[in-house]
């Protein structure tokens, strides 16, 4: 009976063992990311896959044999969120759609949650621009703090930000 309970034990230790290195291995550098750029990019094509990386200061986006650089200083605003697609589309959800009483519109309901990353940088010449990457879910915040360690400011969702915009106004709301 003891040889048993030790067994489970063993195993037991071994799967805490595991899950633990794998969260372990998830937090580190995800390297290049497959993403797709919405909209934003000079010279990328809406709707363009591709991979992401962050290396000497710079976001890399690689569609293809294009790229473009985008420098992690000039970036004023990194915002992320969380959205969902269906999984079932193009040319086979429109075919669905001409299915008897309404029938093809059941593959609609079928979604998958993605990540969204929206970035607001400033080119060479000051002009604004922005850009709009989808990716798998957990990979858009990965990316934002990387994106902050390398030099890139966040306005929104800052902690610090939301505290003393708060205090202020409700500081003139007591004097009166």
């Amino acid at each position: 009976m003891t040889l048993r309970w030790a067994t489970h034990y063993a195993v037991l230790v071994l799967v805490c063992a595991g899950s633990l290195i794998s969260t372990a291995n998830a937090q580190q550098s995800p390297g290049p990311t497959t993403v797709v750029q919405l909209t934003g990019l000079a010279g990328v094509k809406d709707n363009a896959k591709g991979t992401l990386n962050i290396e000497n200061g710079n976001l890399h986006f690689i569609h293809g044999k294009t790229g473009s650089d985008v420098s992690t200083t000039s970036i004023e605003d990194v915002v992320t969120g969380g959205d969902s697609q269906e999984t079932v589309g193009k040319t086979i959800g429109t075919l669905s759609m001409a299915a008897p009483y309404g029938s093809g519109r059941f593959l609609s309901l079928f979604r998958t949650k993605i990540d969204t990353l929206t970035i607001r940088y400033r080119d060479s010449d000051g002009g604004l621009h922005g850009v709009i990457f989808t990716m798998p879910v957990g990979k858009a915040d990965v990316i934002k703090k990387e994106l902050l360690a390398s030099g890139a400011h966040a306005t929104a969702g800052e902690p610090g930000a939301a505290s003393t915009s708060a205090s202020p106004s409700s500081q003139e709301e007591r004097k009166q």
